[in-house]
């Protein structure tokens, strides 16, 4: 399997301001998701975002969502995007099978959802350093099962590259100012 222009989105789960704030690594986290979301926005990779329980949760982080061209979040009250149809329809007109995730949290809704996609025979990318949660060993255990769920772990540089495909183009120079 290999993600391209034309079968890839991008799920971002929960990268809320209340939250946020209390994860492994945060500051890391934030720089990194900020580098692909960058990225996928400069390849026009449509980008679904998801926020639980807004209320006490809070809003998507303002850093984040303004990378975001046509920001418009789905509220969700299950750890998992796909018990909610407003998001399998967003996802679903899409029309693209890999779905790029990044977000938190890594062993609550990160794995629930991605356990769920593979169900409904979507193909998760999981961006290793693009997510995380409160605990390191957490983090390290999701992905592992995830991994072991037949979902893909790479990292963000290199699902970036994957989808820009050769060097030389105007897209490749921008994502290496990116990375760099």
């Amino acid at each position: 399997m290999r993600a391209s222009i034309e079968n890839t989105a991008c799920l971002v789960i929960d990268m809320q301001e209340n939250l946020f704030p209390h994860m492994y690594n945060h500051h890391k986290l934030e720089k990194n998701c900020k580098i692909l979301l960058s990225g996928l926005s400069l390849l026009n990779i449509p980008i679904v975002v998801t926020e639980q329980y807004r209320k006490g949760l809070g809003l998507t982080l303002k850093q984040i969502s303004k990378i975001i061209t046509d920001f418009d979040p789905i509220e969700k009250i299950s750890f998992s995007c796909c018990h909610n149809d407003t998001f399998r329809k967003s996802l679903s007109d899409t029309g693209k099978r890999v779905i790029i995730i990044c977000g938190i949290e890594a062993h609550v809704s990160i794995l629930q959802t991605t356990i769920d996609l593979i169900e409904l025979g979507y193909q998760p990318l999981v961006i290793d350093d693009c997510v995380s949660s409160r605990k390191k060993s957490d983090k390290r255990i999701a992905l592992k099962r995830m991994d072991q769920e037949r979902a893909l772990i790479t990292g963000y540089e290199s699902v970036l590259f994957e989808l820009c495909e050769k060097a030389g183009t105007e897209e490749f120079k921008a994502l290496l100012k990116l990375v760099k």
